[in-house]
């Protein structure tokens, strides 16, 4: 079935404009997607308390970043191989790679919810988690961990519809699953009384309704990646390049999480102020994260389609015009962010303490993250265009060991905030240097054989 000309098709049209429609539901998402993490953490932090808010963002955060945000990476590889087979006009193999892909997503989540479940007390105390906030964090964890599967098949559902040009349906589900979301948080948490384990059950259950809008989406309809029950499977030739693909870059977010966790240990010997502070960070500054992400997504899916068809001009575009974009962008964001910090953390929290500690975290990374944009998007380009390895060691050595090292010599030595938030900058800048080189080299670009070919 050919697709030339609909909305869903990135290989023709005007590069900026098509990448621009393309990335705006992926951003608006992110962007709703943090408000409602904002506020989450404005519901737990009037609500329920400084500690509940240590419990939900501290080590508890970190655990799953390392553990869940590994197999969510790994979506990634399916989508590039679904972006390239639409791109290539291999309609015939659309389905079975999303049957492929949706089953092993789903299973990944189940052996993940189960060790999980088990494990969550003895991971929180290897990370030397506050003892006034280990309760509290264990009973988030294992009911956030029991949601698991759902949210791994919402996540491989939204990649595969954004793989094939559709970033709008994912962004208008997600709206329902947040606005769900904080409706139940405020049920219960603020009517029921339920604090930490109402949060986390109101999050199972909002993505458990996304994800059930998902299935819908791929199920109904006319479209050419519809699929039905006979299509799940495993599929060994879809796998092996799905995990080709993914697995590297589940490494590259578990190298970062992983850093992160022994910074958090950094953080967590600061005291109870500024634990809640760091997580407080994440909730007022990932407005940029978000959208920086999102951008990196839609240049992957961008890239994906235009190198399965063979347009490598539009793929060269593409990298010149996602580099402005992301410039622009981060610029005009960590501008508003200084500017607005102190009255929005006097609205998420009446702990002055914490509002004055979370202000000079911001202060030492918002203005440098100009630093990141090489980063997010020659990696994202790098990823769309099927090279996964070379990316995630220069990362991994860069950004993460660096990070390593520099939390047991430089904070080990100063100890101070400012020793530690200076890490994530520095790191930011050698990594750009290098991804910069490699990319410059172009051995990526000879890399123009379908990856999922059989």
């Amino acid at each position: 079935m050919e697709n030339k000309g609909s909305r869903k098709d990135l290989t023709t049209g005007t590069v900026w404009k098509k990448l621009l429609i393309f990335f705006l539901p992926i951003a608006a998402g992110t962007i709703i997607q943090q408000l409602y993490n904002t506020v989450d953490g404005l519901i737990v932090g009037r609500f329920v308390g400084t500690n509940a808010l240590a419990a939900v963002g501290g080590s508890s955060a970190q655990i799953i970043n390392v553990l869940v945000g590994f197999f969510v990476a790994m979506t990634a590889g399916a989508s590039v191989i679904v972006g390239q087979i639409f791109g290539a006009g291999r309609r015939d193999d659309l389905r079975a790679v999303i049957g492929t892909s949706v089953t092993a997503m789903a299973l990944f989540g189940a052996v993940l919810a189960a060790f999980g479940l088990a494990a969550s007390p003895w991971m929180l105390r290897l990370l030397d988690t506050p003892a006034e906030t280990l309760e509290n964090a264990t009973l988030y964890l294992r009911i956030y961990f029991f949601g698991v599967p759902f949210m791994m098949v919402l996540n491989m559902e939204s990649g595969i519809l954004r793989a094939v040009g559709d970033s709008f349906h994912p962004f208008l589900y997600m709206i329902v699953g947040c606005v769900l979301n904080i409706v139940l948080d405020v049920v219960f948490v603020v009517l029921f009384g339920w604090g930490v384990a109402g949060v986390a059950v109101a999050t199972v259950l909002s993505q458990i309704a996304n994800m059930a809008l998902l299935t819908l989406k791929l199920t109904r309809g006319d479209e050419e990646y519809r699929v039905g029950l006979r299509d799940l499977g495993l599929r060994r030739v879809y796998l092996t390049n799905m995990l080709r693909l993914g697995v590297p870059a589940g490494l590259q977010s578990s190298m970062y999480s992983v850093s992160n966790m022994i910074i958090q240990v950094a953080v967590n010997s600061l005291g109870t102020v500024a634990v809640a502070s760091w997580a407080m960070t994440s909730k007022t500054d990932g407005l940029y994260w978000a959208v920086s992400n999102a951008l990196g997504a839609a240049i992957t899916g961008f890239i994906a389609q235009n190198q399965g068809a063979g347009r490598t001009d539009r793929v060269r575009l593409c990298v010149r015009q996602g580099l402005a974009i992301a410039t622009g962008m981060t610029l005009v964001i960590s501008a508003a962010l200084m500017l607005t910090a102190i009255p929005l953390l006097h609205v998420l929290t009446p702990d002055q303490a914490v509002v004055d500690m979370t202000y000079t975290m911001m202060s030492y990374f918002v203005p440098y993250y100009f630093t990141w944009v090489l980063v997010e998007v020659l990696s994202a380009v790098l990823r769309g265009a099927g090279d996964a390895v070379r990316p995630v060691i220069i990362i991994g050595l860069g950004i993460c060991l660096f990070r390593v090292i520099w939390m047991v010599t430089v904070f080990a030595h100063f100890g101070t905030l400012l020793s530690l938030c200076l890490s994530y900058v520095a790191s930011w800048t050698l990594t750009s240097i290098v991804l910069l080189i490699y990319y410059k080299k172009g051995s990526w670009m000879t890399r123009r054989r379908l990856i999922a070919d059989r």
